[in-house]
């Protein structure tokens, strides 16, 4: 069953080519629309497949995920081999971006259906090398032992350098006596010599970690070889794992990679945003257009049934009903997309505005203590792989940790103060509101820190009657209305929604900034 050609689909394909991603993107969604107005579900399947994967290359794993499912649902003949191998390839997608948002388990699985679809070897070997990937991660060695073993007789010299380096890996953490720098170092040859960019990052990063507690000096070559392959090929998120092991690895240069380790940070954040949104905007612009289109059409049949009699009409409407079935159902799904995303973006927040109060204490520190600055440092990076919910205020006294924010922002040049802030008005708001409350403080005094020059910050908590009331005010800059949310103070009017609060900006006082943040008890 092989889709007829289509010229939209040939200019993604020319586009995606020549690494004009966008373009790509747009085509393969008309491509798509034009194969469903036609029928064609295996033409329009590969579209979305390929939009799917064009999301995960640029960091929007769930909206790739979602575009994922939606290929599925067109890819119903498992006997045709064709639509097995789109399958297959789809799932491995679907493996990847799970993968990257930390949900393994998950991945796993799609990585084993995308076996059960696949029917080409050297696929097959990629596939292989991909589940081992994760189960390593998982610490289930033997496991990936399993599908190394069989990777490692693929053909095609990348597929095996890749096996060959992961499998040595996998020997070594079983037992740390193996030497396996021999097939390491094997395996950065190849790579070199195919001019494999990506994967002489791949060794680079190995054989750091296999240095890092065998010769400092060898870990820190490779992971600045890592940093330079990188910066190369402008890949910001190996960038980021490059200087996460510089921050620790080279302390005479730990706050320039850390400085630099934030920047390029808050700027793959910003590059993986934009993608979310340019691509929602391309498919909204063109199911827009496809609305309009629809509802010229439906006029149009009104009056033919108006014309035609009574029983047209209940067909007609019989149609539309199944119709609008079928749309609030993907709404429905999208909703459920929209809030695991909301969620993903709302562990990102904690962990990167964690970085920036690090940062903070370490510029405002008289006496520099370096050992302890390389813990807290090392403290943020575990949490930022491995946190999935952080329960602010469980651990200590609520009042305390608000306290302790807000404080933890004094310097020579910026004094806080705080009043009202004691425990009885803590005691009844739950977990989740503290949560939301905690976050939100952090952001506005990381924004004052960022933006607002102010010599003088001051937090007022009040409660009265089932409302607790926060007023924060600043004797900075100030900021004009239409600055606010791109002052990195949209988070903040979001999380105040959750639990059914308000948020006032008062931008017309004669010097600084006011903040009022108001919200129930219960």
């Amino acid at each position: 069953m092989l889709s007829k050609n289509n010229f939209f689909y040939e200019k993604a394909k020319s586009f995606r080519k020549a690494n004009i991603i966008d373009s790509a993107f747009n085509y393969y969604n008309l491509a798509k629309n034009d194969y469903l107005k036609s029928n064609d579900s295996l033409g329009a399947a590969k579209s979305f497949v390929n939009m799917a994967i064009i999301q995960a290359g640029r960091g929007d794993f769930y909206g790739s995920i979602e575009t994922s499912l939606e290929a599925n649902n067109l890819l119903q003949n498992e006997k045709d081999s064709t639509i097995r191998s789109t399958l297959a390839a789809n799932y491995n997608n679907m493996a990847i971006s799970s993968s990257y948002l930390k949900n393994y388990d998950q991945s796993v699985e799609f990585y084993e259906k995308t076996l059960e679809y696949a029917n080409d070897s050297e696929n097959k070997s990629v596939y292989y090398n991909n589940i081992s990937d994760v189960l390593i991660l998982q610490g289930k060695l033997q496991s990936a032992k399993v599908y190394l073993k069989k990777a490692i007789l693929a053909k095609d010299s990348n597929n095996y350098s890749m096996a060959l380096n992961n499998l040595a890996k996998v020997k070594f953490l079983e037992n740390k006596n193996y030497n396996p720098l021999p097939e390491f170092h094997k395996a950065l040859t190849i790579r070199e010599i195919k001019n494999d960019i990506n994967g002489e990052n791949s060794s680079y990063a190995t054989l750091s970690d296999y240095y890092a507690e065998k010769d400092k000096a060898k870990s820190l070559y490779f992971a600045n070889q890592l940093l330079s392959t990188a910066t190369e090929i402008k890949s910001l998120s190996d960038q980021t794992e490059a200087l996460q092991r510089l921050i620790v690895l080279d302390p005479k240069n730990y706050l320039i990679n850390f400085k630099k380790f934030n920047e390029i940070h808050d700027s793959l954040q910003i590059e993986r945003n934009n993608a979310k949104n340019q691509f929602a905007l391309i498919r909204f612009d063109v199911e827009k257009i496809k609305k309009e289109n629809e509802k010229k059409e439906n006029e149009l049949l009104k009056r033919n049934i108006g014309l035609s009699g009574l029983s047209l009409l209940l067909i007609g409407a019989f149609f539309w009903n199944k119709k609008r079935q079928k749309i609030l159902k993907q709404e429905k799904e999208l909703e459920v997309k929209n809030t695991e995303l909301k969620m993903s973006k709302k562990v990102h927040d904690v962990v990167a505005n964690g970085i920036y109060q690090v940062m903070t204490k370490i510029e405002n520190q008289e006496d520099f203590d370096r050992d302890k600055a390389l813990d807290e440092l090392e403290f943020v990076y575990e949490k930022s792989r491995d946190i999935s919910y952080d329960k602010v205020g469980e651990e200590k006294e609520f009042s305390k940790v608000i306290s302790e924010l807000i404080a933890s922002f004094n310097s020579e040049t910026v004094k806080t103060f705080t009043a009202g802030n004691n425990s009885a008005i803590w005691e009844p708001i739950s977990a989740t509101a503290k949560e939301e409350v905690y976050q939100m403080i952090r952001e506005l005094m990381v924004n004052m820190k960022k933006h607002s020059h102010a010599s003088h910050v001051a937090v007022k908590f009040e409660k009265i009657n089932n409302m607790v009331d926060i007023q924060y005010k600043d004797n900075g800059i100030g900021i004009s209305g239409d600055l606010i949310y791109k002052n990195g103070l949209r988070n903040t009017a979001s999380r105040i929604e959750t639990i059914n609060g308000t948020i006032t900006f008062d931008t017309k006082i004669e010097k600084g900034l006011k903040v009022n943040l108001s919200f129930p008890v219960s």
